[in-house]
């Protein structure tokens, strides 16, 4: 390709896309593999196999339609990750019911939100999890849960009937998860089997709520077409097979969790392998160690912490082959370490949103480090890229960078409830996805940052990545993120938040001499600011916007 190619790419047309719904995929498997192993939830002590699995989400669902719920009500999921999360997640697709994700560490105030927003019907949600009293906040929102019906359960949610609790002491109010899946009748098993036939693979099955780096969350709505298509590609191309044991320790309220890992075990066959309720390194060291997973999914901080952990080395983890790493970037030494010391060979990066189901762009098997670490690989089959100049929308000559934009079976149906965001980020197909990237010749794209987090200084364009990428390899830094804030002569001035290694010392006055004269005079770091930790997002990506209003508290910029 030479350089005056435009950047504009669209991915393979084949192998074909899927076209039928998740319960089909669940009934697809329970046919090929009945007595093989589908869900091991080690913290539970439940083991299921897909035969065990399509009954128990059977079972669920007629529960649901005997609750009088219907195709396209709303039932929210606020659990971490537990056996319970999957059935609701299989049984809610198998009779047309939108899931609603909501993630665990959400307090009354999203929780309503969230519910509000959508109109949910129903909620279920665990008992606790950690500091979370989740029955106690719901308490607290509904105070007549226990009232007589017809009485609305909350006059703030007049919609929500029913609330459905894992686990925990019997409440008055409350139906309890397995209960649920006791009030089946004949008469719902054949509604149940009606209603599958009649659903179509573009039914809008699942709600996710991303507030991603910018903070006003935004229900993305996805159909059974959206995710089991992308679940598919992705699992091909991380080589996932029937009878591999993929270790998710990444939640499932999230696509990676609930796409990337549950549904790529359903498409392929393989087991889904839960190894706590959220994220314990040692947990992962042992369930890899004790279910012999050929399959791991994390973001780098995950990876980070288990390579990290004291015990590391007391576990055979040979068993390893493939896996995925998605979120944020990867340091080249910590990707050395995990195809090395982890034995994961076959790893893989990708790069995606929830608003694209969610991913776009995925390395190959036979892709070499550096382009593992350094690009987040090439356009997925079925799917159409582009890179514009954010100011013209024109499509841009390869190699340079703008906003890259993904079209195809992917993108979304559109935000719940909201026609002009909706409108805003999806045009002609495109969804605009707001991240800076970059196209090679080769079709491998880069991700250089976020429009919103670029820094106009002095009417110079300054994109964080690239301070970020140089301060990087200074030996005492261990992470760096680069903000602009407010100033008044030159608008904005750039200011690094550093991470020092563990026993490292430096000063910002060494950092700022580190830059001098090996980057351009303005984009060398005005202040510098040694941080602990930075604020996150589930996903694993930084949320600049809190780092933002911290760094300017800080400054007295307030």
């Amino acid at each position: 390709m030479s350089m005056d190619k435009l950047s504009h790419l669209v991915g393979a047309s084949g192998p074909p896309l899927l076209e039928h719904k998740i319960g089909e995929a669940l009934e697809l498997a329970s046919q090929r593999r009945p007595e093989a192993e589908a869900l091991v939830s080690r913290h539970q002590n439940v083991r299921l196999s897909w035969a065990g699995l399509k009954a128990a989400v059977d079972s669920f669902a007629m529960g649901l339609l005997s609750l009088g719920l219907r195709p396209g009500d709303r039932v929210g999921v606020w659990a971490p990750n537990c056996a319970e999360w999957t059935i609701a997640q299989f049984a809610t697709a198998r009779a047309g019911i939108v899931q609603v994700n909501i993630n665990p560490a959400y307090r009354t105030s999203e929780l309503e939100y969230t519910l509000r927003k959508v109109g949910a019907k129903a909620l279920i949600c665990a008992a606790s999890f950690k500091t979370s009293d989740y029955i106690a906040m719901v308490e607290a929102l509904v105070p007549t849960v226990a009232a007589p019906a017809p009485a609305p359960m909350s006059n703030r949610l007049p919609d929500l009937a029913h609330l459905i609790k894992i686990g925990g002491s019997h409440r008055p109010g409350w139906l309890d998860f397995d209960a649920v899946a006791a009030l089946g009748t004949d008469a719902s098993a054949q509604e149940l089997a009606a209603i599958a036939a009649g659903l179509h693979p573009n039914d809008p099955i699942n709600i996710q709520f991303t507030s991603g780096t910018t903070g006003s969350p935004k229900g993305a709505t996805l159909s059974h077409r959206n995710v089991l298509n992308n679940a598919y590609f992705c699992g091909l191309a991380m080589g996932l097979y029937p009878g591999d044991r993929l270790c998710i320790p990444v939640p499932l309220y999230h696509c990676f969790g609930m796409v990337m890992s549950n549904l790529a075990c359903l498409v392929h066959g393989a087991t889904m392998v839960y190894p706590s309720p959220g994220f314990d390194p040692l947990a992962v060291l042992e369930a890899v160690e004790a279910e012999r997973c050929t399959a791991l999914h994390g973001v780098p901080t995950m990876f980070i912490a288990a390579l990290e952990h004291p015990q590391f080395t007391h576990f055979d983890l040979s068993s390893l082959r493939t896996g995925l790493m998605a979120g944020s970037p990867c340091p080249v030494e910590v990707m050395h370490k995990i195809m090395t010391r982890m034995h994961m060979r076959d790893v893989g990066i990708a790069y995606g949103m929830t608003e694209t189901s969610p991913v776009s762009f995925q390395t190959a098997l036979d892709d070499p480090i550096e382009r593992r670490v350094g690009t987040i690989g090439r356009v997925q089959p079925h799917l159409e890229v582009k890179i514009v100049d954010p100011a013209t929308g024109e499509t841009v000559p390869l190699g340079e960078q703008g906003e890259l934009c993904t079209r195809g079976y992917s993108v979304m149906l559109g935000y719940w409830d909201d026609p002009e965001m909706t409108a805003a980020t999806v045009r002609d197909g495109w969804m605009h996805t707001g991240d800076l990237a970059v196209i090679d010749e080769a079709g491998y794209g880069r991700i250089v940052g976020r429009i919103k987090d670029m820094i106009i200084r002095g009417g110079e364009n300054i994109y964080p990545r690239e301070i970020e990428e140089f301060i990087y390899s200074h030996p005492a830094v261990e992470d760096v993120q680069v903000i602009g804030v407010p100033n008044a002569k030159f608008g904005e001035e750039v200011l690094a938040c550093v991470k020092l290694r563990a026993e490292a010392a430096a000063d910002a006055e060494e950092i700022i001499a580190f830059c001098r004269g090996k980057i351009a005079h303005y984009k060398v770091p005005r202040y510098v600011r040694f941080v602990e930790a930075f604020p996150m997002t589930v996903s694993g990506k930084v949320q600049k916007y809190l780092l933002r209003e911290a760094m300017m508290a800080d400054l007295g910029e307030r």
